[in-house]
């Protein structure tokens, strides 16, 4: 399982003219959900994410968590983290995981994110999204469950 998450002051996502999600400060999460994946992989990846020390103190160093700040997230499904670019121009999409599987994750990981913070947005599975987000840093960083160690 592999994303994005970058540090926001707000967020939102719309599917044709509709905002179907919308969060203050917070982390906007591009989840890419890989053939193989499990409970495990989502599992890790939310605590490693809640738990990121990325929000300034009063010090202002990168030393305070989501949970320390009370802060949002936002979850948008994009199986193209998973593109492979190696050969030729055009990205290969075989690691992606299957759409049915996929989507369970994705909202698996949806439900645990949901136990810790207090408000969490999602994006629409499968859906032609737009995203407006408002990076504050910027602060990006790459995640992948299986790069562990």
């Amino acid at each position: 399982m592999r994303s994005v998450v970058q540090r926001v002051d707000r967020a939102m996502v719309s599917v044709g003219d509709r905002i179907i999600s919308s969060i203050g400060k917070g982390v906007l999460v591009l989840l890419g959900i890989e053939k193989g994946d499990s409970q495990i992989d989502a599992d890790f990846l939310n605590e490693k994410i809640i738990n990121l020390r990325i929000f300034e103190d009063a010090e202002d160093k990168m030393n305070l968590s989501l949970l320390n700040i009370s802060g949002e997230m936002l979850v948008v499904s994009q199986f193209t983290l998973l593109g492979d670019c190696r050969k030729g121009r055009r990205p290969s999409f075989i690691s992606a995981e299957e759409p049915a599987e996929a989507k369970k994750l994705y909202e698996y990981f949806i439900n645990k994110a949901k136990e810790k913070i207090n408000h969490v947005g999602a994006g629409e599975f499968q859906a032609m999204m737009k995203i407006v987000s408002v990076n504050n840093g910027p602060v990006t960083m790459l995640l992948d469950s299986r790069k562990i160690s």
